[in-house]
């Protein structure tokens, strides 16, 4: 890139690092990084740094934290930075509209999905749980709507049918930092215009609840297979075997039509080494990782290693 930009960065969790990583590797001037106040996290419940501070500190960054960008005062001192454009990552914070519109290039943001679909929160557990076969990052101008601005750039990954939330986390977090690299040099050069999104393809990406984690048999098991991949590695699915919780760490649906006569959803059908057959609304789910309460995740294998599950019945 030619030309060398002065970039307030915002953003908080590990998907936000690839992209401020790569901002300093190609000698951009980053003025000042924002990320979320540290927050009390473990057993200890001690005071623990985002992803982003932590990388911050070690480039030796100005790191800011405030608990809200309305304050008068802490936009002031945002702008004292003369920043040319902001980049927002993940941060977790609204941009008031006099921040948007305050940099000469504006604010840029790095999101999870192939816009306009899976606008909101969680994108890249929704494009799972929904059955999607590609999903991406799109580099977006931000307005004041949510995730509604014109879009720079879109690249995009395929989802594979073993993907989970935690791969395709990792795996769209460097492809982010890419996509960035390629729209910023687009942008300070001039080159092309944004893309206003088509908001009758808008598909809304909910938030996660913990909730959601519990799983309902009489779902079809290619469902309930999304379902493990797009829950991992929070809050991981769950069910109940005799009377306590059993988490679901990874699992795979399994075509089945033979009738069962007198098994219901949830019922154990076969067990053996490469898992633990389930019945569904349709086809069968095989528990491939598991974990009981105070254990460790398990192979289907060791877990019967140790106990006999054939004929019980989950949920």
């Amino acid at each position: 890139m030619a030309a060398h930009l002065r970039i307030i960065f915002a953003g908080t969790p590990e998907f936000a690092v690839p992209a401020l990583n790569a901002l300093i590797q190609a000698g951009h001037t980053v003025c000042a990084v924002y990320t979320q106040p540290d927050r009390p996290a473990g057993r200890g419940r001690k005071l623990q740094f985002s992803a982003v501070k932590k990388t911050a500190l070690v480039q030796s960054l100005p790191v800011y934290q405030p608990a809200s960008l309305k304050d008068l005062d802490t936009q002031h001192a945002l702008f004292a930075h003369s920043a040319d454009i902001m980049i927002v990552a993940a941060y977790g914070l609204i941009l008031p509209p006099k921040i948007i519109e305050h940099f000469p290039l504006g604010c840029l943001n790095i999101h999870a999905s192939l816009l306009p679909r899976w606008r909101g929160a969680a994108p890249i557990q929704r494009a799972i749980m929904a059955g999607d076969a590609v999903t991406g990052i799109t580099i977006m101008q931000m307005d004041e709507g949510l995730d509604t601005g014109d879009m720079w750039l879109k690249m995009s990954l395929p989802i594979h049918p073993d993907t989970n939330a935690a791969d395709l986390h990792d795996q769209l977090a460097e492809l982010g930092a890419t996509a960035l690299l390629h729209a910023l040099e687009h942008i300070h050069i001039g080159k092309g215009t944004a893309e206003p999104q088509d908001n009758t393809l808008a598909t809304y990406a909910h938030k996660l609840e913990k909730q959601e984690a519990v799983i309902d048999w009489h779902e079809p098991a290619i469902n309930l297979d999304r379902k493990v991949r797009a829950l991992c590695p929070w809050p991981i699915a769950e069910t109940r075997y005799q009377n306590q919780k059993l988490r679901i760490w990874q699992a795979t649906s399994v075509d089945f039509t033979s009738p069962v006569p007198d098994r219901k959803p949830g019922d154990v059908i076969a067990t053996g080494a490469e898992g633990i057959d389930v019945l569904t609304g349709k086809g069968l789910l095989r528990l491939q990782t598991l974990q009981l309460p105070g254990k460790n995740p398990v192979s289907a294998a060791d877990f019967l290693n140790a106990r006999s599950v054939d004929h019980e019945h989950l949920g």
